[in-house]
């Protein structure tokens, strides 16, 4: 891939089963906090699903829209967008009723300093979006966060390890998956939970800022020396499949690839890739950020993107000087602090 069409393209390939799972969801597909780095490139596959499904649903966009230029490029894609503060609850409620949720808003990055809007965002919203759409099926987006550092030998956490969240994030968005929760029992809405880490972009991700400071010779420092990555393709497909395994009490996912990546193999595989060296520094620490994805790869299937793919992909696109986000994942903090 040489260019961002081409990369929005291949993003919004739907599978085969992505394709029949679509088809069996009745009702329109709502998605808040479209303006995030995957709710684009979700939608759009969303509706290429639906075409090559034969089926007519609307897929609504709400968000702020500071960036007025997606607003028009989602419009042409087909997507019907929406302007709107979710935390006014006067224009929440003035979002049109929809039988399926997919519920992406939140806040992470600027954490620190401003952990009230971060709360607001992350626990107090859920709430006031559960009761508008207490009719709906909600899929809920959250974190590997919400689970404490694990060893790295253990694979990782499952859906059954205690929370530990480290941090005020992590925190409040344990907060966000508990009042979802509480309103799934409450008014029987089937939900399932999306514990996602770390969701791979060619213009943002664990993989290209490894990548980028290979190629730049800048330190990687492998102190958080393993990683779970899934391309964000994969991701978004079972994020729409979700919604087909939605139930109450809420189903829950860990979403990632199947892999416990050595970060310090990956700096040298792009070093490879790349004709450098890559120069690390730090020592792997015992525990690491880690879910164990089994229950999702069994219901959903393998990620189709691999690991290898991936390198090859970011490594062409950084020796191109590809066009990046700045949206650093921050993958090597270890005291939750964002």
């Amino acid at each position: 891939m040489k260019t961002i069409a081409e990369l929005e393209a291949k993003l919004a390939e739907p599978s085969e089963a992505l394709v029949k799972d679509i088809a069996a969801i009745d009702g329109d597909i709502m998605l808040l906090g479209i303006g995030g780095k995957m709710g684009p490139s979700l939608a759009r596959l969303a509706q290429n699903a639906l075409k090559q499904a034969g089926v007519h649903k609307k897929i609504y966009g709400a968000s702020r829209f500071s960036d007025k230029e997606l607003k028009a490029e989602l419009e042409a894609d087909g997507i019907e967008t929406i302007a709107v503060d979710l935390l006014d609850d006067n224009q929440l409620q003035q979002l049109p009723d929809v039988k399926n949720v997919i519920y992406m808003a939140g806040n992470k990055f600027g954490t620190t300093g401003n952990e009230h809007f971060t709360w607001a965002m992350n626990s107090y919203l859920p709430g006031r979006v559960a009761e508008k759409y207490r009719n709906s099926r909600i899929v809920v987006f959250s974190t590997g966060n919400v689970y404490p550092l694990t060893p790295v030998f253990s694979g990782g956490a499952t859906e059954d390890t205690p929370p530990g969240a480290n941090g005020e994030y992590g925190m409040s968005c344990l907060g966000r998956e508990r009042v979802f929760e509480s309103f799934s029992h409450r008014y029987d809405i089937p939900m399932a939970i999306y514990r996602l880490n770390y969701a791979i972009d060619l213009r943002y991700g664990v993989l290209l800022e490894i990548a980028k400071s290979v190629k730049a010779g800048l330190p990687v420092d492998v102190s958080m020396g393993h990683a779970n990555v899934v391309w964000q393709g994969d991701a978004n497909e079972w994020a729409l499949r979700c919604l087909n395994v939605c139930s109450t009490p809420p189903a829950v996912f860990n979403m990632s690839g199947p892999e416990t990546l050595s970060l310090r193999w990956v700096a040298n595989e792009f070093a490879k890739r790349l004709g450098v060296d890559a120069n690390i520094v730090g020592q792997e620490s015992d525990t690491a950020l880690l879910s164990n994805c089994s229950k999702a790869h069994k219901t959903f299937g393998y990620p189709r993107v691999t690991i290898a793919q991936m390198l090859d992909w970011i490594a062409d696109w950084v020796a191109t000087d590809g066009k990046t986000w700045n949206k650093p994942t921050h993958f090597q903090e270890r005291e939750g602090k964002y």
